[in-house]
């Protein structure tokens, strides 16, 4: 009998304990059920939410990611400072000094030559090492791959042309002709040093301060977006469409 009760005694505990056990799987796949219910919510939030021009990446990567990236986001700030400063003194002394190129570029070789020259003879005399003048090759690689680049970007344009003058998309058509005009009235009001050195300052100041005032910027071009939708479809229907539209558009149609 004794032995009896104890071979019993094993076999309830060993239910108790499947029993716990099956409790407990449950109770933790309905709570990372119950996890996964909580969070699924805010991921789909944050895929839903209003990025500028439609994109899906961060801004870093927008930008080209790398180097040139890291420096109009001023992930170096020295790197970045140096590049504005640089910039700066370019304009300035093209701009406010009135320098031209080619006297400024015949004036740095006059006195970095006449400074090595100097600086090679008088080694001699005063018991210092000459001046180790690098020898600098220009690579063909780099070069055939920013000509290839160049010579991609200049087919698209090309392209792009074609099918705006082809009379496909009015739309198209309307947002290059106010953009070159647009264009046409900062060139009359500035040259193209100008013109490069604003650009080159907006490249280094407004990413930078939309990374770090993207979800207010977001929501406000949210807004601006919406509105300016509105006010073309008022537009579209009272002008465009009264429009006669283009050959090619009709025979697509046909």
């Amino acid at each position: 009998m004794a032995e009896h009760h104890e071979h019993e005694e094993p076999k309830s505990e060993s239910l108790l304990e499947k029993l716990s056990g099956k409790i407990h799987d449950h109770d933790s796949s309905s709570s990372s059920e119950s996890d996964n219910d909580k969070t699924s919510p805010s991921e789909s939030f944050k895929s839903k939410v209003f990025r500028l021009f439609g994109r899906e990446k961060p801004i870093h990567h927008v930008l080209g990611g790398g180097k040139p990236a890291d420096v109009f986001l001023w992930r170096n700030k020295k790197v970045s400072a140096s590049a504005l400063g640089v910039a700066t003194v370019i304009w300035v002394l093209f701009e406010l000094f009135e320098y031209h190129l080619l006297t400024l570029v015949c004036h740095i070789l006059i006195l970095a030559l006449a400074a090595l020259f100097l600086w090679s003879n008088a080694s001699t005399f005063i018991n210092k090492t000459p001046p180790k003048i690098p020898q600098v090759h220009i690579p063909e690689k780099p070069v055939l791959e920013f000509a290839s680049a160049l010579r991609e970007e200049i087919n698209r344009a090309f392209a792009v042309l074609r099918d705006i003058a082809s009379g496909r998309d009015l739309k198209k058509f309307l947002s290059v002709i106010a953009g070159l005009w647009v264009f046409s009235i900062l060139g009359s009001w500035a040259n193209f040093l100008t013109l490069f050195y604003i650009a080159f300052v907006f490249l280094h100041t407004v990413p930078v301060l939309y990374e770090k005032y993207e979800d207010h910027v977001d929501s406000f071009g949210e807004k601006a977006i919406a509105e300016i939708k509105k006010q073309y479809a008022v537009f579209d229907a009272k002008v465009l469409s009264k429009i006669p539209r283009g050959p090619l558009k009709d025979k697509k149609k046909d």
